[in-house]
């Protein structure tokens, strides 16, 4: 749940990037570090490992300036991809305000992504939000590659509850920025309503 200091004035909300190994959630996260806090000395925190891009999480706090005269920060994480990760993940989603999930596009790749959903719907059921009151966004990352199945099957198989979608291509930027402001954007309407 987002966190509201009135002392401070601040607003602090947790956005988190899931999806199958390897399907772009580190390189979402990076690339919005890259041209916002990075380009200011800002550090990213990542661990990696030999098997997975990302064992925990990749995070950083993303200033958004004043809303309401309070200062607002959205914290990015991104869960690790694999399985045998779950314990990590469910972890990682404890207390989040929305959730993105970073489809990878690739015909090979469809039963991850079908996995990803099915977890991210699992390890959500008995937190508050569940997975059908969390702000939640779709991405289809990996767009621009010559396997990439079509954008109307991809909704057909991973779209769970008539959220916004969004065609990417991480690694050029492409969709980055309009997926994370439609998901700031539904986590701010959702406080406005508490």
């Amino acid at each position: 749940m987002s966190f509201i200091s009135f002392a401070a004035r601040e607003i602090h909300c947790k956005i988190v990037y899931c999806g199958a190994g390897l399907g772009g959630k580190t390189t979402n996260v990076r690339w919005i570090f890259d041209q916002t806090v990075g380009k200011a000395g800002g550090k990213l925190v990542t661990l990696p490992t030999e098997t997975d891009r990302t064992v925990l999480f990749d995070y950083f706090p993303l200033d958004l300036g004043l809303i309401q005269g309070f200062k607002t920060r959205f914290h990015l994480y991104t869960v690790p991809g694999r399985v045998f990760f779950d314990a990590s993940r469910r972890l990682i989603l404890r207390g989040v305000d929305g959730v993105i999930l970073v489809a990878d596009s690739q015909a090979e790749r469809l039963d991850a992504n079908l996995e990803a959903v099915d977890n991210l719907m699992e390890n959500l059921k008995e937190q508050k939000p569940d997975f059908m009151t969390v702000p939640y966004v779709l991405q289809l990352n990996k767009r621009d590659l010559p396997n990439a199945l079509p954008v109307e099957t991809l909704k057909k198989e991973l779209m769970r509850k008539n959220e916004p979608v969004f065609e990417a291509i991480a690694t050029h930027g492409v969709g980055v920025f309009e997926t994370l402001k439609t998901c700031g954007y539904m986590v701010l309407s959702e406080l406005k309503k508490g």
